[in-house]
């Protein structure tokens, strides 16, 4: 394997010489092999939000060259798992990776690796950081503000002991610094939803006096940064930190609701006065509502929220796709019937969900990308098939992968084959059944009437759902 990574390494560098004296500068080559591949391409997205379908050769390798380069923040997609890269005018960048262990078995070689192997390492440690965030949030604030103040120091001296050694561009320079600065402020404006939780969150407003000083110099506007992921998640954590204040006047001391339909449109004038810059105020009115509509069931608070935002956005594509989720998640509300779809079975044949569907049964939409989730998930569900034998129970799988990694997947897992399925569109899928988190559950009747669409797996709702449902008193009613 490094014969090949430093042959392939070779012939970019000699593509790159080749090309200099005509395009120096605006280009950039981006190539590599991927083991275990989900599906035969990749997707490669600019930060103007153009894509690039690249397609594997038959040893799962590829070359892409990137003309007309616009130095920044890239993405790649495979198979429904998600990384970003530093891409500037003449790197050659090659990277190998295992799609059982994507994030941690990715490695970078050629020019612009070492950068790139930079923010990998960065981004694994972000992620245990946040995910040590539950008893960090435990802590007293004062102490809380210590521990985050000597992380940071921690992590920019490391950093610059890299750059020390390493000849590093200005904008990689500014993007792990701003990464470092940003997750830092997130944390703070997490804070106090972690420490006081639900029912004391009115205490916020404890808070030691400077324990928010860091606002003072934040930029809300920097478009610079509108594609690092810790900047946007600064952003959205400010804005469901200050909207508190809005929540808890006049005396308010009930439990927080972070679904409360007040509290969600002063985060949206919020957002709509603080931010002048048109891209990043559209991008967070959007993801603002998307989050609200798709996490409550009280329609008439959705159209409030639309109806206020239509007024404050200037994205014409954006108010086409969140009225279409709208009316998306409308067809999908109790009583109406659940849309037909194409699925294909363990065999590889193409057969009709509705023909599936002969008495109560519950839909369970899952993806691979969360190979733990998926398999607590599907434990349930037997769990759920013993105790409830009248009810009929259908798997579909939502990746957009091939045959045989799906039904390796299957098999891996240890899924009873007999109730798997997948859609033969995944993408026409997901925007049917608005299929936009690790799963999605639909329990309907035996005419394909939807029960419920949004309930969770595990809660106690589920259970009193197919009570009620396989009951004969509801088996009757329903007839």
């Amino acid at each position: 394997m490094k014969f090949y990574l430093y042959s392939f390494l070779s012939i970019l560098l000699i593509f790159s010489c080749k090309n200099s004296s005509s395009t120096q500068g605006d280009y950039a080559y981006f190539g590599g092999e991927i083991i275990n591949p989900n599906n035969n391409y990749i997707t490669l997205s600019d930060t103007s939000g153009g894509k690039d379908t690249i397609y594997l050769d038959k040893r799962n390798r590829f070359l892409h060259k990137i003309e007309n380069l616009k130095p920044g923040i890239y993405s790649f997609t495979h198979g429904g798992e998600y990384q970003t890269i530093l891409i500037e005018p003449t790197d050659s960048l090659l990277f190998r990776l295992n799609t059982n262990d994507f994030d941690e078995s990715l490695v970078y070689t050629g020019k612009g690796s070492k950068k790139n192997n930079y923010l990998i390492r960065s981004f694994l440690n972000d992620e245990l950081e946040n995910k040590q965030f539950m008893k960090t949030s435990h802590l007293e604030p004062e102490v809380f503000v210590e521990h985050m103040n000597k992380l940071r120091k921690q992590k920019l001296a490391h950093f610059e002991e890299f750059i020390s050694n390493k000849p590093s561009s200005d904008l990689f320079k500014t993007i792990v610094r701003s990464s470092i600065d940003y997750n830092h402020y997130a944390y703070h404006e997490m804070f106090p939803f972690g420490y006081y939780g639900n029912n004391k969150l009115i205490h916020f407003k404890d808070l030691p006096e400077n324990f928010y000083a860091y606002r003072t110099v934040v930029d809300l506007n920097n478009e610079n940064l509108s594609q690092l992921h810790a900047y946007n998640r600064f952003l959205f954590w400010h804005f469901n930190s200050i909207a508190l204040k809005h929540y808890y006047i006049e005396g308010n001391h009930e439990a927080f609701d972070r679904m409360a339909i007040g509290y969600n449109i002063e985060k949206l004038r919020l957002i709509d006065s603080s931010i002048t810059s048109e891209k990043i105020k559209n991008y967070l009115l959007k993801h603002t509502v998307r989050d609200f509509v798709l996490n409550t069931n009280n329609y008439n608070a959705t159209n409030e929220m639309i109806t206020y935002y239509l007024d404050r956005s200037s994205n014409s594509e954006d108010k086409i796709y969140l009225k279409a989720l709208v009316e998306s998640l409308n067809n999908l509300k109790p009583g109406r019937i659940l849309p037909n779809s194409s699925l294909i079975d363990y065999n590889g044949n193409t057969i009709e969900l509705s023909s599936l569907i002969n008495k109560p049964t519950v839909v369970y939409c899952w993806s691979s990308n969360f190979k733990l989730h998926s398999r607590n998930s599907h434990y349930k569900i037997n769990e759920l098939q013993r105790k409830f034998p009248e009810v009929n129970f259908i798997a579909i799988n939502f990746n957009d992968n091939d045959l045989h990694y799906w039904k390796k997947s299957v098999r891996s897992l240890n899924y009873p084959a007999k109730n798997e399925f997948k859609f033969s569109n995944p993408s026409e899928a997901l925007e049917q059944y608005i299929l936009t988190f690790s799963h999605k559950i639909f329990v309907v009747d035996e005419q394909m009437k939807i029960v419920n669409s949004n309930i969770e797996l595990f809660n106690d709702d589920m259970i009193e759902c197919l009570e009620k449902l396989s009951s004969p008193s509801k088996s009757t009613a329903l007839k």
